[in-house]
């Protein structure tokens, strides 16, 4: 499911305006409730291809333009909580989360049927909001680990704000410098929305897949998850939104689709290393792995299959040129491993 707004939340916002049209606050919610609406309409469609391992852009456009990006959030919010899990040592699949009571803020259902109180294993919610896009368990997860990360550090506070605190520290330390995150799925639901580019979540991409659990996540077709709650336990079987899944040489990664974001996809695709003699006799090896993120596109999965086969075309001419690089700042794009 994507984090499309749920319908609920649309008749209320018209409700309360027709209930107090006079109301400023009532007004100013219809106001951009109507903008979202016509965004996507009124934007074009962003693009990046890179090959992962060189950095070699091979496909851009509207790159650096900052937008809304839905719920091509989530690869950072995992991102967090998968380097948190490593580095405090936490085991992600017997790590207990307990759903907060916040989740009800977030005014959309949970694909899984998440409710405050019921409890599933970390990596279970990491499925859950990266194969179903589900809200409510990225907002779970953001709780869990930003509540963690202040008892460590002594201080109170929002855990969730925490949390976001560390979305944007990653993305300053990726050089994903046009990215602000204001909160850990996507929503545009608050007064001051987030943004990306594609270029910013493309380095998002690369840095996903380094991480080997949320690179095995992605990558599954489905999943059943264990959920407890007062009634029991329970299991559930996840379908992964990505359509790509499945066809050949794809590892994920994550889909997204808001109004004010429109249809938005972020791939990995790798291809057989390719293997070259040197000069010395010796034997080279070249991994090759494209990321392709578009947003904002009517026909994701179509445009990211095109965008592929002319990614792979271009890089693999441009490798048997001997892989020229004539401007490093345009032609490559940097992706340092952030700081541990």
């Amino acid at each position: 499911m994507s984090s499309q707004p749920d319908d609920y939340e649309n008749r209320a916002i018209a409700l309360e305006y027709l209930r107090a049209p006079h109301n400023v606050t009532a007004m100013r919610k219809l106001f951009f409730f109507f903008i979202s609406l016509a965004s996507p309409l009124l934007a074009q469609e962003a693009h990046m291809v890179v090959e992962s391992y060189s950095g070699k852009v091979l496909s851009a456009s509207n790159s650096n333009e900052k937008r809304p990006v839905a719920s091509l959030t989530k690869m950072a919010t995992a991102i967090v909580a998968v380097d948190w899990a490593t580095a405090t040592g936490t085991d992600i699949s017997t790590e207990m989360i307990r759903v907060p009571n916040i989740v009800t803020q977030l005014g959309t259902p949970s694909p899984v049927g998440l409710a405050p109180g019921e409890s599933l294993t970390l990596r279970d919610a990491l499925y859950c909001a990266l194969l179903s896009s589900d809200n409510v368990a990225a907002l779970t997860v953001a709780h869990h680990v930003g509540t963690r990360i202040l008892e460590r550090r002594g201080k109170g506070g929002d855990p969730v704000l925490a949390f976001v605190a560390e979305m944007n520290k990653l993305s300053k330390a990726i050089l994903a410098n046009n990215t602000k995150f204001v909160n850990v799925h996507g929503l545009e639901n608050g007064p001051k929305p987030g943004y990306s580019t594609a270029a910013d979540m493309a380095r998002f991409s690369i840095h996903t897949m380094r991480r080997n659990a949320i690179n095995f996540i992605v990558r599954q077709p489905s999943r059943q998850i264990s959920v407890s709650g007062v009634s029991g336990n329970r299991t559930h079987t996840l379908r992964n939104t990505n359509e790509l899944i499945g066809e050949e040489g794809i590892l994920g990664i994550k889909t997204g689709s808001t109004n004010a974001a429109g249809p938005c996809l972020a791939t990995c695709m790798d291809r057989d290393p390719v293997v070259r003699t040197k000069q010395d006799g010796s034997k080279g090896v070249t991994p090759r792995r494209l990321i392709v993120v578009v947003l904002n596109s009517p026909d994701r999965f179509g445009r990211t299959r095109k965008l592929l086969r002319d990614g792979w075309a271009f890089y693999d001419s441009w490798l048997a040129a001997g892989a020229p690089v004539k401007d490093p700042k345009r032609e490559i794009l940097s992706t340092p491993a952030p700081p541990k």
